[in-house]
């Protein structure tokens, strides 16, 4: 497998080198809702569309029952599906072979800024933290494991954007 995403990743270098504009991609998500009478819920739908939908909750500290993966259930899930692919792409080019591998990533929000209840308390997560818990096969050197959380951390394009923030936009159409 390896020998295939080393190919692949090779293809794919030579190509945006020769015409950077191909390395442009653009991925987005929509959201739906099946009753707009219910504040509470809604899905959630990838750029893969078909059968991927989420179904999106409130968290119970603003008012919902949170009986679904709230907005911020999945802003830590995006930044854990990241780091997680982005450790086993590095691993497998760096020839690592992983044994273990898990990312818990834990967000926290002070709510009052959401609900307006205290201006000076910032609406977004006040913290992120990310756990990588990661074994390579014994005999791995140490070195090499540090080489990799590096790589893969620089790789890792949720990650990146969370601690570099582009302008965001929004565009209002009624």
């Amino acid at each position: 497998m390896t020998h295939s995403l080393q190919e692949a990743q090779a293809s794919l270098r030579a190509q945006y080198k020769a015409n950077p504009a191909l390395a442009m991609v653009t991925d987005h998500a929509s959201t739906r809702s099946t009753d707009l009478a219910d504040p509470f819920h809604s899905l959630v739908i990838p750029k893969t569309g078909g059968d991927t939908a989420v179904t999106v909750g409130v968290h119970s500290a603003v008012g919902g029952p949170y009986d679904a993966p709230c907005p911020g259930d999945l802003l830590c899930a995006a930044l854990a599906a990241c780091q997680d692919s982005s450790i086993r792409l590095v691993a497998a080019n760096m020839g690592i072979e992983l044994t273990a591998l898990q990312v818990n990533v834990r967000a926290t929000v002070d709510v009052r800024g959401a609900l307006g209840i205290q201006k000076d308390v910032p609406v977004g997560f006040q913290s992120i933290t990310s756990e990588v818990h990661l074994q390579a096969r014994a005999g791995t050197p140490p070195e090499m494991v540090e080489k990799l959380r590096v790589a893969a951390e620089r790789c890792c394009v949720v990650m990146s954007t969370l601690r570099e923030p582009p302008s965001v936009q929004t565009i209002y159409h009624a």
